[in-house]
């Protein structure tokens, strides 16, 4: 359902802070353009923190409506309120999106049991495929592979975008969670090696600016091509690791205006 190159998707802002909507299309059009695999309209890297409610409903309906079925949007619902996480959910209902990604609550620490009650609350108010989020360097919550197996036995909560970059993690949740769960690294910097250990892709950053190099790197992969998927990625790996440089979407918000500044972008 979700697998190779899924773009975690700035949300371009005019100088004003304004939700830029022509830089929105255009940013759709290069990710289909680059055989990215999907979309993540407003995740934590699109400013899910930061945008009204408002702007956040409509950026995820304009995303849906610039793509036309040529992609998958998966809409960022996470919330560190319960309440307000079903409420992103059920606005997305009618969208056309093709699932929700729904990070940890932040700044609450809420404990294993906590996490789970949050998700199982959140899944039994949709029919929307749900998948977890668990990055605990910007949220100080860490899901255990054990809360995670609990949660895969709900039917619609299908997948896990893991961005904590602990690589034994992934047999962990293999084994616990069964093959049809699926698994999605959220660390740049070790997704190749996520996919090669059994992954089924990443939700990347680095993909906002190398959207091409990305999709290649992680095909390959998906067929069992490592060794030319290793020479893209060793290519990747200074930008992977300054893309983080400073406090994400810093970096690659700074890196797109370049590139869309410079003479030479296309």
């Amino acid at each position: 359902m979700f697998s190779g190159s899924i773009v975690a998707l700035i949300t371009p802002l005019t100088t004003d802070g304004e939700v830029d909507f022509v830089s929105l299309r255009k940013l759709v059009e290069y990710h289909i353009a680059a055989g990215t695999d999907g979309i993540v309209a407003v995740g934590t890297t699109g400013e899910s923190a930061t945008l009204t409610v408002e702007e956040h409903v409509k950026v995820v309906a304009k995303t849906v409506e610039f793509a036309d079925g040529r992609l998958p949007i998966i809409a960022g619902t996470g919330a560190n309120a319960t309440h307000e996480a079903i409420t992103f959910s059920r606005l997305f209902n009618n969208v056309g999106i093709a699932g929700c990604l729904s990070v940890t609550p932040y700044y609450n620490k809420p404990t294993q049991e906590g996490l789970y009650q949050h998700y199982k609350a959140i899944s039994e108010e949709t029919d929307i495929p749900q998948i977890l989020y668990n990055v605990p360097g910007r949220t100080g919550v860490d899901m255990q592979p054990e809360t995670v197996a609990r949660l895969a036995e709900i039917s619609n909560i299908v997948a896990l975008k893991d961005a904590t970059g602990d690589l034994s993690r992934v047999q962990i949740h293999r084994e616990l969670c069964g093959e049809d769960f699926i698994l999605l690294s959220g660390d740049d910097a070790t997704g190749l090696d996520f996919v090669q250990m059994g992954g089924k892709g990443v939700i990347s950053v680095t993909n906002n600016i190398a959207a091409a190099d990305m999709a290649n790197m992680m095909h390959l992969a998906l067929e069992g091509k490592f060794e030319e998927a290793k020479l893209i990625n060793e290519r990747l790996m200074t930008l992977h690791k300054n893309l983080f440089v400073e406090s994400s979407p810093i970096p690659v918000k700074w890196a797109a205006h370049k590139m869309v500044s410079s003479p030479m972008a296309t």
